[in-house]
């Protein structure tokens, strides 16, 4: 906290190319700090910080409301159309420690879209990448974010139809972060009261895990 009247959330978003994650930390943040766009390739090659503004009417603690700041960091995509695996995760290691050493990290957020199956190959690739970055602990501290939620819907599903059919792929990361998961629907993902949704989620997430932060060291290796 930087004072008694205000949060800091530290949150980093993961995941694989054109699956969203870039625009996800805008809606987080209510802003357009991360270039987002549709590409043949890999957009992000670099990990960027991004600040939100105070936030009022989201978070109450001990009876009393207090201001929100958010801050994301947004990452390389695994896999990468131009690094490797240990480029993507050593960049983000030490990006990681740089931003977030001191404070920890409250929640890593899995990106995935919601109109493409989780198949199972790319749920295991996926899962040991993760674990690779967080250690031990990292079901504790990760939650999946759905993007193109409004696609699914488009296709007829409902969130909780979505979860019915979902692939057991899909099920089994849900059920390994303890069904810590949120719909994104992408062409409201920008307006006040649909981010307030959202953050209102990430901070239930949060508190279920008792406000504890994930502390990274940069990497002796």
């Amino acid at each position: 906290m930087a004072d008694s009247n205000e949060m800091t959330i530290n949150l980093v978003v993961l995941g694989r190319t054109q699956t969203g994650k870039s625009a996800a930390g805008n809606s987080l943040l209510g802003s357009w700090d991360f270039e987002s766009r549709r590409s043949p390739s890999s957009v992000t090659t670099g990990c960027s910080l991004g600040r939100s503004c105070r936030i009022s009417g989201i978070i109450r603690r001990n009876g009393r409301e207090l201001a929100l700041r958010v801050r994301v960091l947004d990452t390389p995509s695994y896999p990468h159309s131009g690094l490797s695996k240990e480029e993507v995760r050593d960049t983000v290691r030490s990006a990681l420690a740089h931003h977030f050493g001191e404070e920890g990290l409250h929640l890593a957020l899995l990106v995935l879209r919601a109109d493409v199956p989780l198949c199972s190959d790319e749920g295991d690739h996926t899962i040991h990448f993760i674990q690779e970055l967080l250690g031990p602990t990292w079901k504790d501290f990760t939650a999946v974010l759905l993007t193109h939620a409004d696609k699914a819907e488009e296709g007829g599903f409902s969130e909780e139809a979505y979860i019915r059919s979902a692939s057991s792929t899909l099920l089994s990361l849900l059920s390994s972060v303890q069904h810590k998961y949120i719909f994104l629907d992408n062409q409201k993902s920008i307006i006040k009261e649909e981010r307030a949704i959202v953050l209102r989620k990430v901070l239930n997430f949060i508190r279920q895990n008792n406000y504890q932060v994930l502390l990274l060291k940069h990497s002796k290796e």
